[in-house]
């Protein structure tokens, strides 16, 4: 019998231990980290465009049959009353208790196919729904490059990010006539180069001044060189520059977009047999490592709801799923608050110097341009902790930027806070990750994405 996710825990004291085992760095976005410069591949999609190769690295589970749409709505806290082919929603599952196990984009690609996109947490929870309860669904699960590890990734479409004011005008250019913006988070249809194609519109990088400034389109992975040959002639008249994985990863910066919150899995009798049905290795063994600051005593704290995410808006109780009666408990209760950390100059000047050059302390690398999605720092304010932040990066646009979660009943837009930077026993028991000394970092707490810098 294969090992699951439950023997790996159990060769531990605590799942904390377990997830806290040092484990070499994975592996980064399958894509070049430049095309021209990172910078100006940042720059590009608040003033012309930026287009992303989003094709190799995430994973896509389509859904067919009966019960597909049945599965995906008694798993997630997402309505289906209006959810159709040729739109897309963020897939949100959470536990019997309510916390959030992870999200994926989920498109309507018709009306009897549906593909969610994106990492593990969510397609393995709901691969494990559809074979233990028995819907009438066919799934097929295509492994992308950051989970899949070396080696070739047969996958069915191609998918690239069209980023930036400039986008619209652009895949009119590209399609041959104009026609009116795809509504948010709608999805449209259209010919580029003779290639059919798909495109929903959504933002990665909140561009700012315009809205909806973002397309990700998507089609017939053959036909994937003629599509883009056509969108790269198009764009030559509008900015269009092509965007690395340096830039992709740092796009967060600005949307705003916590991802691989830690999947509230790791404990509780009522999901044991779910970790024994997950693999190791796999995403929630050996992709789960919690570093940073903040060091609780139990995994559990780690775990997080809907509204700590800023996704309260998307629970819909007007239908049974999984997790719905905690919830419904937790929906007046006090929330933690998504919130932009904008970094203090002078502090990110002295942390990347401290990073990169050890001087005048060694402190905790920095690691703008990957998702550093694991880290959990602590967030202070005053004598109190208020909070903690999961993610940083840079962008030319913005600057330094955190994004975190704290509590909304004792922190004020504003408000400027200090982030605890560096691990909690200064790197010592991480041999991926050079000695340091904790610092901190004064950020001012911003409801809403920053606008450019002046």
């Amino acid at each position: 019998m294969s090992p699951s996710l439950q023997d790996f825990l159990d060769t531990y004291s605590s799942p904390l231990e377990a997830l806290s085992s040092p484990v070499r760095p994975g592996p980064v976005f399958p894509y070049p980290q430049e095309h021209t410069n990172w910078r100006d591949e940042q720059r590009a999609w608040a003033q012309t465009a930026t287009l992303f190769n989003q094709s190799w690295h995430m994973n896509d589970l389509y859904l067919s049959g009966p019960d597909a749409k049945t599965l995906l709505s008694e798993t997630s806290v997402n309505g289906y009353e209006t959810f159709s082919g040729g739109r897309a929603k963020q897939y949100l599952a959470v536990n019997e208790d309510g916390m959030v196990i992870g999200d994926s984009i989920l498109f309507g690609l018709s009306d009897d196919l549906y593909a969610v996109v994106g990492a593990p947490a969510t397609m393995n929870w709901l691969m494990f729904q559809a074979e233990q309860k028995g819907y009438d669904a066919h799934l097929e699960l295509q492994l992308g490059r950051l989970f899949a590890g070396e080696g070739p990734v047969p996958k069915r479409l191609f998918r690239y990010e069209l980023e930036g004011p400039n986008a619209q005008k652009i895949l009119e250019r590209a399609v041959g006539r104009s026609f009116d913006p795809i509504r948010f988070f709608r999805m449209g249809e259209f010919e580029v180069a003779g290639v059919p194609v798909q495109a929903l519109s959504h933002t990665m990088a909140a561009a700012p001044g315009a809205e909806n400034t973002g397309l990700e389109m998507f089609g017939p992975e053959e036909h994937r060189e003629e599509f883009l040959q056509a969108i790269l002639t198009a764009g030559e008249e509008f900015g269009l520059v092509r965007g690395g994985s340096i830039a992709y990863g740092s796009t967060l910066a600005e949307s705003g977009w916590i991802p691989l919150p830690v999947p509230a899995i790791y404990t509780g009798e009522g999901l044991r047999a779910y970790r024994e049905w997950l693999p190791d290795p796999g995403f929630e063994s050996r992709g789960v490592v919690l570093a940073g600051s903040y060091r609780p005593d139990d995994v559990e704290c780690y775990y997080r709801s809907p509204w700590d995410l800023g996704y309260g808006h998307m629970v819909k109780f007007d239908h049974d799923f999984i997790g719905r009666d905690a919830l419904e408990r937790m929906a007046d209760e006090p929330h933690g608050r998504k919130a932009w950390l904008v970094w203090d100059p002078d502090d990110a000047q002295r942390i990347t110097a401290g990073s990169e050059l050890g001087r005048p302390e060694q402190y905790r690398p920095l690691d703008p341009y990957r998702m550093s999605a694991l880290h959990h720092d602590e967030i202070h304010l005053g004598d109190r902790m208020v909070g903690t932040s999961h993610v940083h990066a840079f962008t030319v646009n913005v600057g330094w930027i955190s994004l975190g979660v704290v509590s909304e009943s004792e922190v004020s837009e504003g408000d400027v806070v200090e982030i605890q930077w560096g691990d909690h026993d200064g790197g010592a028991s991480n041999p991926y990750l050079p000695d340091h000394v904790r610092t901190t970092i004064r950020a001012t707490v911003r409801w809403s994405s920053p606008g450019p810098r002046s």
